[in-house]
């Protein structure tokens, strides 16, 4: 699951591989090689030398003229040393793979995105070397949907779509239309997307109006959703359970430890860390 709003506009693309093509076709009016194969590839564009570079999401995409590789960046506010970086990671993808490399920059501030539009030339100003030119994708070219029938010929779109427009007057129809939209799908798909959906929403007043619609709604999925919630609840309680043992007891526990306890969601492991916290002279005595 998304951690941030800002990973969730561009691991959206990774959810559903498919969608860069049907934004490009639907949004941008570019046409795009019909996909045959599509995968996520280390995003790690480092090299040796101590100074890391790492774009969003790189997808290689395997079409009938050839592999094509695909940067996602998610930007939400202008940041020119990002900019400066993006010429970079296209000519590295192109000289490491070897292939076509297109750069998509999505944004759910509008001047953000007519910032990231904006030809990016490197070299002399009459006659630059090179000049990136990124596609953006923002409030004003993605689409508002505010009818459940057009949210529902695609839901993941229409997730992408509320995400872009959280700040928008109209949050609170998008959001409806979403939310009905998600029960034509399975609960098990639709639960996941509502959530995916509420951490992309973070910091905005959207993500209250999301949550409201998801504890007056009464489709299945969002009951899936409350009785997920109650037991990732549980889950997270009794860990920090054990944490709070061990803290009492006088027990070191380092960072990587406490990360470890706290990501564990296996009820039957925690009792297990639980019944060792009360004598483990360390923290190693908890997982041996």
């Amino acid at each position: 699951m998304v951690k941030s709003s800002h990973e969730a506009l561009h691991r959206i693309f990774q959810d559903d591989s498919t969608l860069f093509a049907r934004a490009f076709q639907k949004l941008l009016g570019v046409e795009f090689p019909e996909p045959r194969t599509i995968s996520v590839i280390n995003s790690d564009l480092t090299e040796m030398e101590p100074v890391e570079r790492r774009a969003d999401t790189v997808l290689l995409v395997e079409t009938g003229d050839g592999e094509h590789l695909l940067i996602i960046e998610s930007q939400t506010r202008d940041d020119d040393d990002k900019r400066r970086s993006w010429p970079y990671y296209i000519t590295f993808l192109h000289n490491k793979y070897k292939v076509p490399v297109t750069l998509l920059v999505v944004c759910s501030s509008e001047a953000t995105a007519a910032w990231a539009r904006a030809p990016i030339p490197i070299g002399l100003t009459e006659q630059p070397s090179l000049v990136a030119y990124p596609l953006v994708l923002g409030p004003d070219n993605v689409p508002v949907i505010l009818e459940v029938e057009e949210a529902a010929e695609d839901v993941v779109l229409a997730v992408f779509s509320a995400l872009t427009h959280k700040g928008a007057a109209e949050a609170g129809k998008i959001l409806e239309a979403l939310a009905r939209a998600l029960s034509t799908i399975d609960p098990q798909s639709a639960a996941y997307l509502a959530e995916f959906t509420e951490v992309g929403l973070a910091g905005a007043a959207a993500c209250d109006m999301w949550r409201t619609l998801m504890t007056t709604m009464t489709y299945p999925y969002v009951s899936q959703l409350r009785s997920q919630g109650r037991q990732e609840g549980r889950v997270e309680g009794e860990a920090r359970f054990v944490l709070r043992v061990l803290d009492r007891r006088g027990v070191e526990v380092s960072e990587d430890a406490r990360q470890r306890i706290m990501s564990c969601n296996d009820h039957a492991t925690l009792e297990l860390w639980l019944d060792r916290a009360l004598t483990a002279e360390s923290v190693e005595d908890l997982f041996a």
